[in-house]
């Protein structure tokens, strides 16, 4: 036998075996993650990580839409009030005054590890709620989580760009953050 018809027998053979691995790799059915909304309601403990803020406390309310069953997008809102102590104040204060808000964040959640174990990145606005206050700040927060099918607990570091803050040098600067727990019960919808 030539060694041309050798090359054309085995080019043969190779394009045969790789369309029938494929084919029978397609007469699997597809089993597909059925599609759905989620409603999470939360309770968020922090730390301000910046003066005169101190404690932070609120309750949020989150929807959640599963793409896939690893990628999800979300909704999140509530309310957050950011405590500041009697004896701090900005310049000007006399007292101490809370920043109280209320976010509104669209976010990605994804999925990393056993189906429970989720990253998750969220943007938004921060819409201040506090007495003769009432500016409001762009939010971005990214988190780390674990979800299991009725509670989701989280880790994340939140930050108001516009909100203000008191310098090291006693002067009014602007862009706050927290980190914070988030401890939620969600259900399907």
């Amino acid at each position: 036998m030539k060694t041309t018809t050798k090359i054309k027998t085995l080019l043969v053979l190779a394009i045969s075996a790789f369309f029938s691995n494929t084919t029978s790799a397609q007469d699997n059915p597809a089993t597909n993650y059925d599609q759905g909304f989620r409603l999470g309601v939360g309770l968020n403990a922090g730390y301000a990580v910046n003066d005169p803020y101190k404690l932070a406390l609120g309750a949020d309310a989150r929807l959640q839409y599963d793409l896939t069953k690893r990628y999800s997008l979300t909704l999140t809102t509530g309310f957050t009030n950011l405590f500041v102590s009697e004896a701090d104040a900005f310049p000007g204060q006399t007292t101490g005054k809370d920043l109280d808000f209320i976010p509104a964040k669209a976010g990605f959640k994804a999925f990393v590890w056993n189906d429970e174990f989720y990253l998750m990145g969220e943007a938004g606005a921060a819409f201040a709620v506090t007495n003769g206050y009432n500016k409001t700040s762009l939010l971005l927060a990214p988190s780390i989580g674990y979800a299991t099918k009725y509670v989701d607990i989280s880790v994340r570091y939140e930050h108001y760009s516009d909100f203000p803050k008191l310098n090291n040098d006693g002067t009014t600067g602007k862009g706050i953050g927290q980190a914070a727990v988030r401890l939620a019960y969600g259900f399907k919808l």
